[in-house]
């Protein structure tokens, strides 16, 4: 069973003005088929998100007559326009909508179901989106639009902002993306207004980015990011957040959009795998966005030099926003408009820094979490999330049932690279079940095919194994597969165990659920509204490796030593002198120093091929 959501490269569609040009020329096909004539370029089976998809096309179609003057198009402009501005404003008080804070403003508004009550809850990001339309078309405007139509539009324009942040409360839904796309509504209406208002309406942006979005960021491994709907980063709205940051900054040139992005881009460049697959979040752990997220990709991808385009979109939305039947919807159509306006170009090379929570190289990567636990590791085409024990999740020694990942101290992190190899060595304190503290030194080797993961702690009670992950899905190129299993092998024996009780509370790889599936069915609310991440930590037990401790190690010590990827015979030999560990294997000699470190507490590592 292949994944929904995570299909190919976001950068594998060509981007240049010649495909943007067929694109265009395929909306405009479309549309002109589709045109009522009331005006509406609404998908005709559209229900939700609604409010603003007209107006998108309008949007598009405006720019594609700027770009190749087809005379069929103005018209369509025209009365698509006049559609909007007469069946889709809304001026009276949605009934049921619980988030305003001035009643009856008779500011005009976006509804995201057209009836009145029926699900009044999205009307902020419709007005957000339909905000964003419609300064696009006023953009697109010069030739195609009289001064009686522009002026309406413009006053629309200018009302759909006044709601925004006068009539309701601000980010009402804790929407990083939708917050930050507001803030570039205002930034581009400015430039549509007199003087006066438009020096205010770009103050009152700025500021709300600054003291509503800015100031209030979270941390996450080490990164300061737009809160998503409660968390630190969704993996289907974050890259969204970072086309919204994109645009800002083009829009304004103010560096506070820059330097956030840059922090985001750096972010997701870390958790992303090298091919391209990433999971988790507070609204999904799957869903992925498809050319919503290609100009914050492409824009700082290059700005960092990151491939941050292999990211893996859905690529059905790789071009707009579609149905079911693959006809496009208006949408999100404004992030079309501005990835064809950039003339950014992908970058493709992988970054040559090394990042604290990430190793890379080849096609082997390991994403770390703020603990410096692994949180996705990728070899041989088969991505690993962390496993399940008894509640626990990660990836580490597990003694007496308890799992020994959770620091308990600081943990120190050093990046070695020596000839084709790539290392990486994360020394943790932990308590078990015991209170007794420990020392977990966790080295991470690479050669760009394989990963060779040697693990090191003071010696257990009992039948100590080490977590290994939890095989899920395997890379097809084009497309993500449910898979599992995996190419691993251990020091000592290896075992692939799946959950004996059956229920949601125990996730089994060989099942078709999918783990954004099995987190929101352990989620507080239903799918869409519940945090799967918080859902997915419900989990008491899930498919995963469980490798022994391996033989012949010094005494005093417990050393787990696991490869994944192709190889031959795997026999890795230990040796301990001054509390320092040699460790040896078929393709590399690793001196990992002693807990203490260097005179500043830093570990040590010495690698050679």
């Amino acid at each position: 069973m292949h994944l929904p959501h995570q299909r190919g490269p976001l950068h594998d569609l060509p981007d240049t003005p010649q495909a943007y040009d067929a694109v265009l020329a395929d909306v405009t096909e479309e549309a002109l088929a589709r045109l009522t004539p009331e005006g509406s370029l609404e998908h005709p089976d559209a229900h939700d998100d609604i409010g603003d998809t007209s107006l998108g096309i309008t949007s598009l179609l405006a720019l594609a007559w700027q770009r190749g003057k087809d005379p069929r198009l103005p018209e369509a402009v025209r009365r698509s326009l006049v559609f909007h501005l007469r069946e889709r404003v809304y001026t009276g008080d949605n009934p049921g909508y619980p988030n305003l804070c001035l009643t009856n403003s008779g500011l005009p508004y976006a509804r995201y179901v057209l009836d009145a009550g029926a699900h009044p809850i999205g009307d902020w990001p419709s007005t957000v989106w339909a905000l964003l339309q419609a300064v696009n078309v006023l953009d697109q405007a010069e030739g195609l639009l009289g001064d009686e139509q522009l002026a309406e539009l413009r006053q629309v324009a200018h009302g759909y902002w006044r709601w925004l942040t006068e009539a309701t409360f601000f980010n009402p839904q804790r929407a990083g993306n939708q917050a930050i796309g507001c803030v570039v509504g205002g930034l581009m209406l400015a430039r549509h207004l007199s003087q006066e208002e438009g020096e205010s309406v770009r103050g009152r942006a700025l500021s709300l980015y600054a003291e509503e979005i800015r100031a209030h960021r979270v941390r996450d491994r080490g990164a300061l990011l737009p809160p998503e709907h409660g968390g630190a980063y969704d993996n289907n709205y974050g890259p969204i957040s970072l086309s919204f940051l994109a645009q800002a900054h083009r829009v304004s040139g103010t560096e506070m959009f820059a330097e956030d992005g840059d922090t985001l881009a750096r972010y997701l460049d870390a958790r992303l795998t090298g091919g391209g697959y990433d999971c988790g979040g507070p609204r999904y752990s799957e869903q992925h966005s498809g050319f919503e997220s290609v100009l914050g990709l492409r824009y700082f991808g290059a700005r960092i030099g990151a491939d941050l385009g292999r990211y893996r979109g859905d690529t059905r939305w790789g071009r707009h926003a579609t149905r079911r039947d693959g006809r496009i919807d208006g949408h999100f159509a404004f992030m079309l408009v501005w990835q064809i306006q950039d003339p950014t170009r992908w970058h493709r090379a992988p970054s040559p820094d090394a990042a604290r929570h990430q190793l890379r190289s080849g096609t082997v990567s390991v994403a770390f979490d703020s603990r410096m636990t692994p949180t996705l590791v990728e070899a041989a085409g088969t991505y690993y999330l962390p496993a399940a024990v008894r509640r626990r999740h990660g990836f580490g020694p597990v003694t007496d049932g308890f799992l020994l990942c959770r620091p308990m101290g600081e943990v120190r992190v050093r990046d070695v690279r020596a000839d084709t190899l790539a290392a990486k060595l994360v020394t943790k304190p932990v308590v078990g079940r015991d209170h007794v503290l420990r020392h977990v030194r966790s080295l991470y080797v690479t050669d760009g095919t394989r990963l060779w993961v040697t693990v090191a702690v003071e010696r257990l009670e009992g039948a100590p194994y080490l977590l290994s992950g939890l095989p899920y899905a395997a890379d097809d190129g084009d497309r993500v597969r449910r898979t599992a299993e995996g190419e691993v092998t251990a020091a000592g024996a290896l075992r692939l165990t799946h959950p004996a009780a059956p229920g949601d509370e125990h996730f089994d790889a060989r099942a078709e659920l999918t783990q954004e599936q099995a987190a929101f069915a352990l989620a507080a609310d239903p799918r869409g509204y519940g945090n799967p991440d918080e859902g997915w930590r419900h989990l008491v037990s899930s498919t995963a490796l469980e490798a022994d401790p391996a033989p012949g190690t010094p005494d005093g010590l417990h050393v787990f030593a696991v490869r994944y990827g192709p190889g031959g015979v795997f026999a890795p030999a230990f040796e301990e002198a001054g509390g320092e560990l040699t460790v040896r294997t078929e393709a590399f000699t690793a001196l990992v120093g002693a807990v203490a470190g260097d005179g500043r507490g830093e570990p040590s590592l010495t690698l050679r091929g």
